[in-house]
C-alpha cells in the first residue's frame, strides 16, 4: 500500500493549480477497465481542487453502465454528480464489470451504495450536456471523451432548445476550450501503420462528423500512447487493501485478472485534459485529422500552422512520469464526505 506521505506530496503539488478545470467526462463505461481508472483519477483530482466534474455522460447503451458510474461516484463522495446516457447507441451488451453495481452484501445492502439503479432512469446525454454547458461561463469547459463519438456528435447537431437559443455547434464554440479524446492511432503500433482503433470503428459516422465539424481545438490521445504507459498489475494486487471492496480492483479482476498490465488509454486523455501544461506529453504540430470509412484516422499538419487538431506525443521518460501519475491518482483512498 502507498505511504500517506506520498499522497500528501502529490496532493500539495496538484493544489498549485490556480483554478479547477470544469470537466465533462464522456465514457463507454464497461467496455474496458481503463474507463474506471480515468474516473478514479478525476475524483481524486476533484477533491484537491484540480478539477470540477460537471457530469459524466455515457456512450455504452446498457443500463448497468450508469448504475456503475453512480456507484463509483458515490464511493468517492460525489453521489450527486449528474449522469446522462446515450439512447440507441453502440455496444448494448452487458459489460464485464458493470454488474458490480448490482452486487449486495449479506444484509441486502449494495456493496457499492448508489441510488441510480439503472440508466433507464437517467436523462438522455445531449439534453443534459446542453443544460450544463448553457449554465457555464464562456470558454470555461473542458471535455474528455474516452468512448465512442456518439454523444458529442449528436450534441454538435442539436438544435436550439429551452436551455439555449444556440445550435449545438455554436454552444460548443462559445463554452468549450478544448476536447481531449482517446481515439485513433497516429504512430506505428506493433509495426502496423493503419491500426483501426475501437472507439472510432464502433461509430464511424459520428467520428467523421466530429472530426470535420467540431468548432474547438481537439487533442487526440492515440492508441499508441496508452500502450506505452501500461498500468502495473502489482498495484492492483497490492495497493487497494485499505478497503474491503474497491471498484477499480474488482473491476480489473472482473475484466481481465492479473497478472497483466492494462494499457492506460483513457487515463492519458484525462491527464492531458486536466494538466495540459505539466510536461506529461508533447504535441504534434497543428493540423487536421480525417476518419476514413473503415475507421482509420489520418493526420496531416496544416501549412499555415492554424489547424485545430493535434495528437499526443510521449517520450520514454514522459511515459514513466505518466505511468506513475496515473497509478498514484488511482490508488489514493477516497475522502468520505
Amino acid at each position: 500500500m502507498m505511504k500517506p506521505l506520498l499522497y500528501s506530496l502529490l496532493a500539495t503539488a496538484c493544489l498549485s493549480q490556480a483554478a479547477p478545470v470544469k470537466l465533462i467526462f464522456d465514457t463507454d463505461m464497461g467496455n474496458d477497465v481503463d474507463d474506471v481508472m480515468a474516473l478514479e483519477m478525476i475524483h481524486n483530482l476533484q477533491k484537491r481542487g484540480a478539477c470540477e466534474l460537471l457530469a459524466v455522460t455515457i456512450t455504452k447503451d446498457h443500463p448497468q453502465a450508469a448504475a456503475f458510474v453512480d456507484a463509483v461516484n458515490t464511493f468517492h463522495g460525489y453521489p450527486d454528480t449528474p449522469i446522462g446516457v446515450v439512447k440507441n447507441g453502440a455496444t448494448p451488451e452487458p459489460g464485464k464489470f458493470n454488474l458490480l453495481a448490482d452486487e449486495k452484501n449479506a444484509d441486502g445492502s449494495y456493496r457499492y451504495p448508489h441510488d441510480l439503479l439503472s440508466g433507464n432512469d437517467a436523462p438522455e446525454a445531449v439534453g443534459l450536456l446542453r443544460k450544463l454547458l448553457a449554465a457555464q461561463p464562456d470558454k470555461s469547459v473542458v471535455l474528455a471523451q474516452v468512448g465512442f463519438f456518439t454523444n458529442f456528435a449528436r450534441l454538435l447537431d442539436s438544435p436550439a432548445d429551452a436551455h439555449s437559443p444556440l445550435s449545438g455547434r455554436d454552444l460548443l464554440k462559445q463554452k468549450v476550450t478544448v476536447l481531449s479524446i482517446m481515439a485513433g492511432a497516429f504512430q506505428t503500433v506493433k509495426w502496423e501503420t493503419r491500426h483501426l482503433e475501437y472507439n472510432v470503428v464502433k461509430d464511424v459516422p459520428a467520428a467523421q462528423k466530429l472530426a470535420i465539424h467540431w468548432p474547438t481545438p481537439i487533442v487526440w490521445s492515440g492508441y499508441e500512447i496508452g500502450m506505452a504507459a501500461t498500468y502495473p498489475h502489482v498495484s492492483i494486487e497490492r495497493d487497494f487493501e485499505y478497503v474491503k471492496h474497491h471498484p477499480l480492483k474488482e473491476a480489473y479482476y472482473a475484466y481481465n485478472p492479473p497478472p497483466h498490465d492494462r494499457p492506460t488509454w483513457d487515463p492519458t486523455a484525462v491527464l492531458y485534459a486536466i494538466y495540459p501544461d505539466r510536461g506529461y506529453f508533447d504535441l504534434s504540430p497543428p493540423g487536421g485529422v480525417t476518419v476514413e470509412d473503415n475507421g482509420a484516422t489520418w493526420y496531416r499538419p496544416s501549412k499555415d500552422g492554424k489547424g485545430r487538431h493535434r495528437y499526443l506525443v510521449m517520450s520514454p521518460e514522459q511515459a514513466a512520469r505518466v505511468r506513475e501519475a496515473i497509478v498514484q491518482l488511482c490508488v489514493e483512498p477516497p475522502t468520505k464526505r
